[in-house]
């Protein structure tokens, strides 16, 4: 219970977060448009939104399986007889796992070598480091396969009215 409480926490802290970064990126876009129709363009927006964007995904994702807001096709699982429907819901939701569990695995070496390299994106006034995004993605994925798994297994062992997301 005290790790499912930390996760949900967790969760809901990235969440904000990466809300209120997509608002201040959305005035430094418009600042960067108001410059551009003056013929001054603001150096790096393309870089700090490219990265910005990725890591506002991967900061939203833990939220997004934990809250049950990911994608999914009802119509098709409710044609099932529960225990059928039971056994999909929970083979969805450890596929689920292992899809953000294979991604993190992949993204750990190039998240490494782009911080010892010291990799940035960008060229001239502003250079924008891509090591925290490489990072937020692990981050995130791994968020996202632990929030899975206790989904899987508040499904699997009928646990929804005891560890509800809150």
């Amino acid at each position: 219970m005290f790790l499912i409480k930390v996760t949900d926490r967790l969760t809901k802290l990235l969440m904000i977060l990466a809300a209120a970064w997509a608002f201040i990126l959305c005035f430094f876009i418009l600042a960067d448009i108001i410059f551009r129709a003056l013929n001054m363009p603001l150096q790096g927006t393309k870089e700090i939104v490219a990265n910005s964007v990725v890591m506002i995904v991967f900061l939203q994702l833990g939220f997004a399986v934990r809250s049950g807001s990911m994608l999914q096709a009802d119509f098709l699982i409710d044609a099932f007889n529960p225990t059928l429907r039971k056994f999909i819901v929970v083979l969805g939701l450890l596929l689920g796992a292992a899809f953000f569990l294979f991604l993190m695995k992949a993204g750990i070496k190039p998240a490494v070598r782009s911080f010892a390299n010291g990799e940035f994106d960008g060229e001239g006034a502003l250079r924008v480091p891509v090591w925290p995004a490489r990072f937020t993605i692990i981050f995130g994925s791994g968020l996202a396969a632990f929030n899975y798994l206790l989904l899987a297994v508040i499904e699997a062992f009928g646990l929804s009215d005891r560890l509800k997301f809150r």
